[in-house]
């Protein structure tokens, strides 16, 4: 039981021990998000935002912030996702609309 107090004291207390990001992790975040904003555009719906989250990803792997790095880009995939989520429901839903004479 002792051993299990001390997990929950280090998890409570932040000291557990994560592994850090590396360049490979953002390496392969940042393509993932950069696939997923290439898609947003080809539906004509790429956001201000995931623009923003890119370049912030770039700028924090370029100061050796991998965490950051890698934080910025899984937020980046998340926008490029939504918008991409946006323009295909909104490509279908306007057929729901009522159109009045």
């Amino acid at each position: 039981m002792r051993t299990g107090c001390a997990m929950a004291a280090a998890i409570l207390t932040g000291s557990a021990a994560l592994a850090a990001s590396t360049e490979t992790d953002f390496k392969a975040a940042y393509a993932a998000a950069d696939a997923a904003e290439k898609q947003a555009g080809l539906l004509h719906n790429q956001w201000l935002a995931t623009e923003a989250a890119l370049a912030e990803a770039k700028k924090a792997a370029e100061n050796s912030d991998f965490d950051q790095a890698v934080a910025a880009a899984k937020e980046a995939e998340a926008l490029a996702k939504a918008s991409i989520f946006q323009a295909t429901s909104e490509k279908a839903a306007w057929k729901d609309l009522e159109i009045r004479p």
